[in-house]
């Protein structure tokens, strides 16, 4: 068994993943320790005080290696090593210490569906000629036409446009992604061998979780099928990587990015050989309606009962719409194909209700997901200027689709002016992306100890969660509830409670009101548009 250099304070709880909660950092924006305006790993270690303070067990971070960023970072030009933006392998190694001693597991980002167009593999299969091993790395191939001069298939690409694009040679390489992303060949055994050596290279550096980028996507015959996704063969690469992290001591977990509409699909990646767990997107897109929500709770246990693995609950990552101006709008799922601009939203509505889903959320049984700044309340920042846009979405979508930016922006610490404590005071660079300037009254140090606030809200529900040994993974019983109200007890004590209608609601018997969205009506009913934790009678 491998023996990890660096230990958590606390490892009574092996299978950690299946109740934790676990904070993902988006790096370039979380906070800035050298003050070129990009957060970086010395700012993540400066704030691991904070995180603790908070109160989650983990910390996702996403890829954090050289890059040239035409995706926010997962177009990967090396899978062993730190950017130099955010600082060296060095210091990430101190970092997983540190967050370590604090009690806090780490988790990176894998992408291994595809490399950035300047990794070291796919340059010097553009200087090999074709049919060369170098090219067979990637998916390499002659176009249609009297010439090559189309594409080899009309596949579209998961970011809009063609999915192939054409080299100086004439032959076209495959990307479902941008076309600075190549994918790779995962029909070749010396693809699968040096993603198992990187495997073992993070999870030698003390490193608690994989989440893996894109995970359903990595087989695929993309001259016979346009169909790219849970193809055969795709679980065996898993049950390699399993065998792997069952090596190492304390416990590993692998997470996937598994966007599958069949949930019996689905499920395969967390047979007890597989994944240990997997993103739970249909919770995360689904509306503010009970039936809507209720129907996703159920089909989640449902889906995750018969292979016994943990389910995941998550309101937001870096590539949705903020869910303070998704509830606020009058459609209020998500969907990457509905993605538009200039979508109005009522903030203040969506604010309620985004309180209320975080207490829905993180009283559902299995592991809990918040992305950063989810705790402050923040909005989606949906005035950015064109010409600041990174997203490939954005751009490939002709300004269409407003792309992922808007939920990227730098978090706001403290002050009243931009960049709100994001860099610090001397700082020789502004934030890479602006920030609001009201979101001075959303900053950490505007709301920590305020009564009622939102950092407050969740800083007290993940204590309760943390406390509570009905709370995390375990069973769950729906209770009596009006049509619009779901109501639920985690045991014979706790239970949460959330009305989504437009009436006030009746709480079930009880003995205390652990938290609450929202203060309670004067005759102790539930608002709309609120949830409450009570203790039952």
């Amino acid at each position: 068994m491998r023996e990890s250099r660096f230990h958590v304070a606390d490892q009574t709880h092996q299978a950690w993943w299946r109740s934790a909660a676990i904070y993902q950092v988006y790096l370039r924006s979380f906070a800035d320790g050298n003050g070129d305006g990009v957060g970086d790993l010395a700012g993540l270690r400066s704030r691991l005080p904070y995180l603790a303070g908070l109160g989650i067990d983990a910390i996702w971070i996403v890829p954090w290696y050289p890059s040239p960023l035409a995706d926010g970072g997962y177009d990967v030009a090396d899978f062993r090593a730190i950017d130099p933006i955010f600082g060296t392998l060095a210091e990430a190694e101190k970092l997983i210490e540190e967050a370590h001693a604090a009690g806090i597991r780490v988790i990176c980002d894998i992408v291994p569906n595809h490399c950035s167009d300047q990794h070291a593999w796919f340059q010097k299969a553009l200087a090999a000629p074709s049919g060369s091993p170098e090219r067979d790395l990637f998916w390499f191939r002659k176009g249609r036409g009297e010439h090559g001069e189309l594409p080899p298939t009309d596949l579209q690409s998961i970011f809009g446009g063609p999915a192939w694009t054409r080299v100086a040679d004439g032959e076209w390489y495959l990307h479902l992604f941008a076309p600075e992303q190549p994918d790779f060949n995962w029909d070749h055994p010396a693809v699968r061998a040096e993603f198992e050596d990187i495997l073992r290279f993070w999870l030698d550096r003390g490193i608690d979780g994989i989440r893996i980028d894109s995970a359903a996507v990595l087989i695929k015959d993309p001259l016979v099928s346009d169909t790219y996704e849970d193809n055969d063969g795709i679980h065996e690469v898993y049950q390699s990587w399993r065998r792997i992290a069952d090596t190492y001591s304390p416990s590993r977990a692998l997470i996937g990015e598994v966007w599958l509409p069949d949930h019996e699909a689905f499920a395969r990646y967390l047979r007890p050989d597989e994944l240990h767990t997997a993103f739970n997107f249909a919770f995360l897109g689904a509306p503010w309606e009970a039936d809507k929500l209720r129907y996703e709770i159920d089909m989640t246990l449902e889906v995750h009962a018969p292979v016994a693995a943990p389910a995941t609950w998550v309101l937001s990552n870096h590539d949705v719409t903020r869910e303070v101006t998704r509830f606020g709008r009058e459609v209020t799922n998500f969907a990457f194909a509905d993605k538009r601009r200039d979508v109005p939203s009522d903030l203040a509505l969506g604010t309620r209700r985004a309180r209320a889903a975080a207490l829905l959320t993180m009283s559902l049984p299995g592991a809990y997901y918040l992305y950063q700044g989810e705790e402050l309340g923040l909005e989606e920042v949906e005035d950015l200027d064109d010409a600041l846009r990174e997203d490939p979405m954005f751009h490939r979508s002709g300004g269409v689709d407003p792309g992922r930016d808007g939920c990227r922006v730098p978090l706001p610490w403290s002050g009243s002016t931009a960049p709100f404590g994001f860099s610090p005071s001397d700082a020789t660079g502004t934030p890479w992306l602006p920030q609001p300037a009201h979101w001075a009254e959303l900053s950490v140090a505007a709301q920590q100890g305020v009564q009622g606030s939102f950092l407050e809200l969740y800083c007290e529900a993940l204590r309760i969660r943390r406390e509570d040994p009905a709370l995390g993974d375990g069973p769950m019983r729906w209770l009596e509830s009006e049509p619009h109200v779901l109501a639920f007890a985690r045991d014979d004590s706790f239970a949460n409670v959330t009305n989504l209608g437009t009436e006030a609601a009746v709480l079930p018997p009880h003995r205390e009101v652990l938290l609450s969205s929202v203060p309670l009506n004067e005759d102790g009913t539930l608002p709309p548009d609120a949830s409450a934790w009570i203790r039952l009678a």
